[in-house]
């Protein structure tokens, strides 16, 4: 074989290889997509849960924020017994609001 008849081998293996290898690529972002997908659904669903949680008793969190600020202050907390009780604990920066992502954070560490 000379050098010649080589270069037009190498050029379609090189071919070949990139055409095999482009499925296999496809196939990897797809899957990525797929998960960040999943882990979306799963954090709105985890969103939604503590939200309706944090109130408990058929109270959701709006319910409990009388004066719609988004957060619920020591006053608020008491229209409900369970959150009341851990309000303290809850409110990490210690400001008399319990915010949701403070909620969330307090319900997750419990979970552990």
């Amino acid at each position: 074989m000379t050098v010649r008849n080589r270069n037009p081998l190498f050029a379609l293996v090189a071919a070949v290889g990139a055409a095999l290898a482009l499925p296999a690529m496809a196939q990897d972002t797809r899957a990525e997509q797929e998960r960040q997908a999943q882990e979306q659904a799963a954090q709105a669903r985890q969103d939604t849960a503590a939200d309706a949680s944090a109130s408990g008793n058929d109270q959701s969190w709006a319910s409990l924020d009388a004066d719609g600020d988004g957060s619920i202050s020591r006053t608020e907390a008491q229209a409900h017994a369970g959150l009341a009780r851990i309000f303290d604990a809850a409110d990490a920066d210690k400001d008399g609001k319990l915010t949701p992502d403070e909620y969330r954070a307090y319900t997750a560490s419990q979970q552990k």
